[in-house]
């Protein structure tokens, strides 16, 4: 493992990248400088942003509280990709301005699939008969 890779073989660098960006977009659309109804009217969470190992494309992911009018946030958020990453590239020093991709933050919903599938009574029959062994 090189030194500067995490455990998973992650670069430092790209996590620490994306971190600015998610940081960048997250106090953009905190402080309401985005002039769009919808991202004005809506929370919205930045959970994670994925930086290509070039830093010229980010991935980020979103989730609107409580998961409400996911598609109609994320067509505003495209919307407004352009004035987003001028203000990325504003707060963030890189060589490059990272395009933006925006896309919705799906690991609540299979976080919460997962939680059900374990809660069944299929699976509870399943686990029972091993305690009882």
């Amino acid at each position: 493992m090189r030194r500067n890779e995490t455990p998973e073989g992650k670069s430092v660098r790209l996590l620490r990248v994306g971190e600015q960006v998610r940081h960048a977009i997250s106090d953009v659309l905190m402080r309401g400088d985005v002039h769009d109804a919808t991202l004005q009217s809506h929370l919205v969470s930045i959970t994670e942003v994925r930086m290509s190992p070039d830093l010229r494309h980010a991935t980020v992911f979103v989730k609107p509280l409580l998961g409400q009018d996911e598609e109609v946030v994320l067509k505003a958020l495209r919307t407004n990709t352009a004035y987003l990453q001028g203000e990325v590239a504003r707060r963030v020093n890189t060589k490059y301005a990272a395009k933006l991709k925006f896309l919705a933050d799906e690991s609540f919903d299979e976080g919460s699939k997962i939680d059900t599938i374990l809660r069944s009574d299929h699976v509870a029959q399943d686990l029972g008969a091993d305690v009882e062994e």
